[in-house]
C-alpha cells in the first residue's frame, strides 16, 4: 500500500524552499552580471591599448589616442623598450553594489616602432 498524502500536510513547503533558494539565485545573478561587466570592460581596455600602442609606434601621443576608446576611469601608460612600444590600460570594474570593493582589469598591447618615427 502506498502512502497517501492528505491535503494540507505539506502546506508552506514551497514558501520555505523559495525563501532558501531565492537569495542563492540572486547572488548567482549578481555575480553573473558583474562578470559580464568585467568582460566588456576588458574588451574596451584591450581596444584602447591597441590604439595607444599603434599611435605611439607612429610617433603620436598614445595616451591621447587611447583616451577616445578607453572606459571611464582608465589609466593609460605607454613605454618604449628598444624597438617596441608597450601600452597598458587599467580600468576599475565596479560590482553592481556601490559599497563593494572594485576589481581592476588590465590589458596590454605591443607594437613595433615604425621606421623613421620619433618616440614621443
Amino acid at each position: 500500500m502506498t502512502g497517501r498524502r492528505w491535503a494540507g500536510r505539506d502546506r508552506g513547503s514551497f514558501s520555505a524552499e523559495l525563501a532558501a533558494g531565492l537569495p542563492a539565485l540572486l547572488l548567482l545573478l549578481f555575480v553573473g552580471l558583474t562578470a559580464v561587466n568585467a568582460v566588456g570592460t576588458k574588451g574596451s581596455c584591450l581596444h584602447a591599448a591597441r590604439e595607444a600602442a599603434l599611435a605611439a609606434a607612429r610617433g603620436e601621443d598614445g595616451a591621447t589616442a587611447a583616451g577616445h576608446s578607453s572606459p571611464s576611469g582608465a589609466e593609460v601608460s605607454v613605454r618604449t623598450d628598444g624597438g617596441l612600444v608597450h601600452a597598458t590600460v587599467r580600468a576599475p570594474v565596479s560590482a553592481l553594489g556601490t559599497r563593494l570593493p572594485r576589481m581592476t582589469v588590465t590589458a596590454t598591447a605591443v607594437a613595433a616602432l615604425e621606421p623613421g618615427s620619433t618616440v614621443p
